[in-house]
């Protein structure tokens, strides 16, 4: 046994955003999914080799209503954390790859050789397409503050309380809740660039995610109160990236950050343009970093 079948789904309308495919939180939900069957299916837990310190998500294609989803899982101990495991998102229907997945863990360094023969029946090489590109592969460095981050640059673009529904199967928010708190926040970042509403509406243009990286710092629980700050860590001629910070209101801890790559689409060609010729300035003279 090498690369294993882990998921069988669907794209339901419901999960649809304004681009007309489908949201990146439920992308993420699906490799969520993915993930507990393969730990089903191979063995692996915490015990063995820690928590998950990051999940790495490239999208390389749209999923749109009513595609068919299917996704394969493995381990490849040649990726670019001490154990990595690597899911692959293909619609089913087109054979297409369309989304990757890497989550990495970091279990102890003297432990390498047994578990490379522990999970020898679910090894595979690495997947050049769920390579990290525009994102370090690295966890972010979690030593920061919500005040802090406001003096240096970023802004809040979020509120948000965790409901009973956000929670997953292990009594904590779920990566979903983490990313629907973002890409609900997102606009209003937008709006702080020449990419606004009125610019997007105008020109036929959509909002588009590349490439994230979420890195959980500590728990969300049901009731727990959110924040997100959010600002900007590069640019270039046709993409740039940002940082979301996510904090429990409360007591201010930080709970998760997600690294993104961005960039607009002509929702007619559903292809990539340059950004405004003033935006990479501009982006790059509010860097966070």
């Amino acid at each position: 046994m090498t690369i294993q079948e882990t998921l069988y789904s669907f794209v339901n309308r419901w999960e649809c955003d304004e681009n007309d495919h489908l949201n990146v939180q439920f992308y993420f939900s699906r490799f969520d999914e993915a993930d507990r069957q393969f730990r089903l299916i191979s063995g692996l837990n915490e015990t063995l080799v820690g928590a998950r310190r990051v999940r790495h998500v490239r999208y390389h294609r749209e999923l749109r209503t009513g595609d068919l989803i299917t996704v394969q899982s493995c381990i490849a101990f040649d990726g670019p954390h001490m154990l990595t495991v690597v899911h692959e998102m293909r619609n089913a229907g087109a054979g297409t790859l369309v989304a990757t997945a890497v989550d990495g863990y970091e279990p102890s360094a003297n432990s390498a050789k047994v578990l490379r023969q522990r999970f020898k029946d679910f090894q595979c090489p690495m997947i050049a397409e769920a390579t990290p590109r525009g994102i370090p592969s690295s966890p972010f460095a979690l030593r920061t503050n919500l005040a802090g981050l406001l003096s240096n640059g970023a802004e809040i673009c979020f509120r948000g309380t965790v409901l009973p529904r956000d929670i997953g199967v292990d009594g904590k928010a779920d990566d979903r809740y983490a990313l629907s708190c973002c890409t609900d926040g997102v606009a209003h970042v937008w709006q702080r660039t020449p990419m606004t509403h009125a610019f997007l509406t105008e020109n036929g243009y959509g909002r588009v995610a590349v490439e994230m990286k979420l890195t959980w710092a500590t728990p969300l629980k049901s009731g727990d109160t959110v924040v997100v700050a959010t600002g900007f860590t590069g640019a270039g001629s046709r993409t740039f990236n940002m940082r979301h910070h996510v904090f429990e209101s409360r007591t201010g801890r930080l709970a998760a950050t997600l690294d993104v790559v961005a960039l607009t689409m002509n929702l007619t060609t559903r292809k990539a343009v340059e950004l405004p010729a003033d935006a990479q300035q501009r982006i790059n003279k509010m860097l966070i970093d």
